[in-house]
């Protein structure tokens, strides 16, 4: 598994964060618990806003990264995008908050409003 510097950052943020920090998923994923409790707090914590902030850099960053790395050209229609409000919409519907990685979650909302065709 490759740890990007972005959600290492951000994982040990999050158990800084408040005194009843969410746990990542078993497998040390950042689960769809701690993003809601980031979320949550981001309005009234600066350290939760600025992780907040760090993690959705993060994983936008990487997602367009990657697509560019693997296809050389753009797959999608039209650009990435991320913000606060896409991500909570991107992990409404999560039920198991605590085992439930949240990037993938993420990720794959991202390449949908984008329209991204990932297979031929």
């Amino acid at each position: 598994m490759l740890v990007r510097p972005a959600h290492a950052i951000c994982a040990v943020l999050l158990l800084t964060t408040t005194a009843h920090a969410q746990p990542s998923t078993s497998r040390g994923q950042i689960s769809v618990a701690q993003v809601r409790a980031m979320l949550d707090q981001a309005a009234t914590n600066p350290t939760a806003r600025q992780t907040l902030t760090a993690y959705l850099a993060g994983t936008g960053e990487t997602a367009g990264w990657l697509l560019d790395a693997a296809r050389g050209l753009s797959p999608c229609a039209r650009r990435l995008t991320l913000d606060a409000q896409q991500a909570r919409d991107a992990i409404a519907s999560a039920t198991a908050a605590t085992e439930t990685p949240a990037t993938p979650l993420i990720i794959r909302d991202m390449l949908k409003r984008a329209g991204c065709r990932l297979t031929e």
